[in-house]
């Protein structure tokens, strides 16, 4: 059985991590302080400290559970036998309904202190976690055009479809339609839209099958 001292630990570690995903949501990452955090916490500026040594460390509490999670969802898709297009739909839209789901976090999940997706070992856990979602994607991309593993479209191709991704969820970021209404009202529109996407990019590789 847990002790008191341990248990008001454990409190105060759950109110921290509270406070930041809070005033993250809110003000944004960089705009928020540690000594904010700790203040919305109701603990003082030097605790903060014996529990996260910095945001990041914050940063890193809150995204990488979810994070996570979204990576076992993708992965299992990528395991089914199933052709490449329709793996890329389903995860497309897995992808879609976190980010509306976590509309006020998704930025925070993906995009901060983000680095280059094709970087091999990226100092921070949440940027290698990062770069292997990225790199599922990839994966998929390159199986509906058909590349050989070392072709350098691959990541380009990757980057244009997430481009479409990300302004499909930035437009419906701050509706207030439930992630659930806009899923089922926008799902046909979501699909076209890869379909459309993905023809694009097939076009535009059979146009330079040598490079």
């Amino acid at each position: 059985m847990a002790s008191k001292q341990e248990i008001r630990s454990e409190e105060t570690r759950k109110s921290i991590i509270e406070a930041a995903s809070r005033l993250f949501g809110s003000k944004g990452y960089d705009a928020v302080t540690m000594r904010e955090i700790a203040k919305e916490a109701g603990c003082s500026h030097a605790t903060i400290y014996i529990y996260f040594k910095d945001k990041e460390a914050l940063l890193q509490e809150l995204s990488m559970p979810p994070l996570l999670s979204l990576f076992e969802q993708i992965d299992s898709w990528i395991a089914r036998e199933t052709e490449p297009d329709v793996k890329l739909k389903a995860i497309s839209m897995a992808l879609i309904s976190f980010c509306l789901v976590n509309r006020n976090m998704y930025d925070l999940f993906l995009n901060v202190k983000a680095g280059r997706v094709d970087e091999h070992s990226p100092r921070m856990e949440i940027n290698r976690l990062r770069n292997r979602l990225f790199g599922q994607l990839a994966g998929i991309i390159r199986e509906c055009l058909r590349l050989q593993p070392q072709d350098d479209r691959i990541w380009m191709s990757a980057r244009v479809y997430y481009y479409a991704l990300h302004g499909m969820i930035s437009t419906y970021a701050h509706s207030e339609e439930s992630a659930e209404q806009l899923m089922e009202r926008l799902q046909a529109t979501f699909l076209h839209t890869f379909d459309v996407v993905l023809t694009g990019l097939q076009t535009q590789t059979s146009k330079d099958p040598d490079r």
